[in-house]
């Protein structure tokens, strides 16, 4: 069996998306090589990465390294279409994330990847190479499976979407304030706790608030005319609990704050995750409104029949049978 069809396989068997990435990166390393890499899911909306997986060189160097990496804008994730190379680039250092930074690593090369779909944007991926430039043959291979690994992390993400056990949400949001260097130099009680989770530390290593970097990083991006997506990411935690973390201007520093997603901001995410047609999500959204079939089928000027049609694409897509189950899951509640 090729790597190509290893992997297509990881991605048709789906599963948890951490262990998936992980998996797609042990093939990835036995069919192309790097040294290191940084594999991220993102806001599907915003593009902002969260839950990072990561093994790099330069995690003393961390929330400069997610710093660069935003404000650069040769190869970034959010303007390719599959696969990019620093090696392709006419003057490597247009890149502050290579010219700062990782060339004093001895990182040599760069292939990013994208993992976008007409739902939204699922992740993106570097690999890091110090020995060699990546070849147009590897690149190529890289772009052949950005599609079924989009369609993976997607469904990942929908999988998440469980009915949650009955809970009381926190009533005020955890905040990290960080210094203009991204350094920790504040937070509320609880905060490390959560960010623990968001980002396993390896054995021996402490947590880094990788998730908060990004979206402060995002806020900086922003502040410096490189990107005008919002600074905000939601992200899974556990047990169909979903976070939503915002960056915000403090002065002299940058407030990250993290709270449990809203239903709308759930419903968001649910939709496109579970590939919902723009028809079956403003369905969605009017039921969990409260709307019956009568006040959906007027609003959206189609029949009760049509209303049922689409109800039942939408229950075989998100594998639910009702519409308890289906708020349950896409609300939280």
């Amino acid at each position: 069996m090729s790597g190509r069809e290893r992997i297509l396989r990881l991605c048709e068997a789906g599963g948890d998306a951490r262990e998936l990435r992980l998996r797609l990166l042990d093939e990835l390393r036995a069919t192309i090589g790097f040294d290191a890499y940084a594999f991220l899911l993102t806001d599907p909306e915003t593009s902002v990465g969260c839950a990072p997986i990561a093994d790099v060189p330069v995690l003393r160097e961390l929330p400069r390294a997610i710093h660069l990496k935003y404000v650069t804008r040769a190869n970034r994730w959010t303007e390719l279409r599959d696969v990019a190379l620093l090696s392709d680039l006419p003057d490597r250092s247009v890149s502050p994330l290579w010219n700062d930074l990782l060339r004093h690593h001895g990182i040599r090369d760069i292939a990013s990847t994208v993992f976008r779909d007409r739902h939204g944007t699922w992740g993106f991926l570097d690999l890091w190479r110090r020995d060699r430039d990546f070849t147009p043959a590897e690149a190529a291979h890289l772009a052949g499976l950005t599609a079924p690994i989009t369609t993976a992390l997607r469904r990942s993400q929908a999988a998440t979407f469980v009915v949650r056990p009955p809970h009381e949400p926190r009533s005020e949001p955890l905040v990290l304030v960080l210094s203009p260097d991204m350094g920790v130099v504040g937070q509320t009680p609880g905060t490390h706790a959560y960010l623990r989770v968001l980002v396993p530390p390896e054995h021996g290593r402490p947590a880094v608030p990788a998730g908060a970097y990004n979206v402060a990083a995002q806020l900086l991006a922003v502040e410096a005319g490189v990107d005008d997506h919002p600074p905000r990411a939601r992200v899974h935690l556990a047990d169909g609990l979903w976070l939503t973390l915002r960056a915000a201007r403090m002065e002299g520093a940058v407030a990250v704050t993290i709270e449990e997603s809203s239903p709308a901001e759930r419903l968001s995410v649910f939709c496109p995750a579970h590939a919902l047609s723009a028809r079956e999500t403003e369905l969605v959204g009017l039921l969990s409104k409260g709307a019956d079939s009568h006040t959906v089928a007027a609003t959206m000027h189609v029949s009760e029949h049509t209303v049922q049609d689409h109800l039942k694409s939408v229950f075989a897509k998100t594998g639910t049978h009702n519409r308890r189950d289906l708020l349950a899951r896409a609300l939280g509640a």
